[in-house]
């Protein structure tokens, strides 16, 4: 009966901690509207009258803005969508990374079609779609 006992025990514990591990790292619920969301859209680029917002709706397909915290608390908003680039319309991924009392942003990684852009491609993107 001492055997059954410890080897339930050795089942239950390893279930326990893979729960437990599931359920702080596991997949969450993406948060599509909230005030950082609303930060950015409402926000302008280079010096630009056009928010950021509008130039995406305006040129853009599909889109989409996600909000998440990374592990440093940094607080990310992620524009997804297709848009034009080269004459093409190019899947896109641009995150923003919000301050923290939402007084100023910085435009961060720019992906086509799921390949990182250097920092210059990703500024010539930015300008040719607030002039669209």
């Amino acid at each position: 009966m001492q055997n059954v006992s410890k080897r339930t025990i050795l089942w239950i514990v390893p279930i326990l901690i893979i729960g437990i591990f599931w359920y702080f790292y596991g997949p969450k619920e993406e948060i599509t509207d909230n005030e950082y969301i609303t930060y950015i859209k409402e926000s302008t680029l280079d010096d630009s009258s056009i928010k950021v917002g509008e130039a995406f709706s305006n040129s853009c397909e599909e889109e989409k803005w996600v909000y998440f915290q990374t592990q440093r608390n940094q607080h990310v908003v992620e524009f997804m969508g297709n848009c034009p680039s080269e004459k093409t319309l190019k899947k896109v991924n641009l995150q923003f990374i919000v301050n923290d009392h939402q007084d100023g942003f910085e435009v961060n990684v720019l992906l086509l079609d799921n390949v990182q852009q250097s920092q210059e491609q990703r500024d010539v993107f930015i300008r040719d779609l607030v002039s669209l």
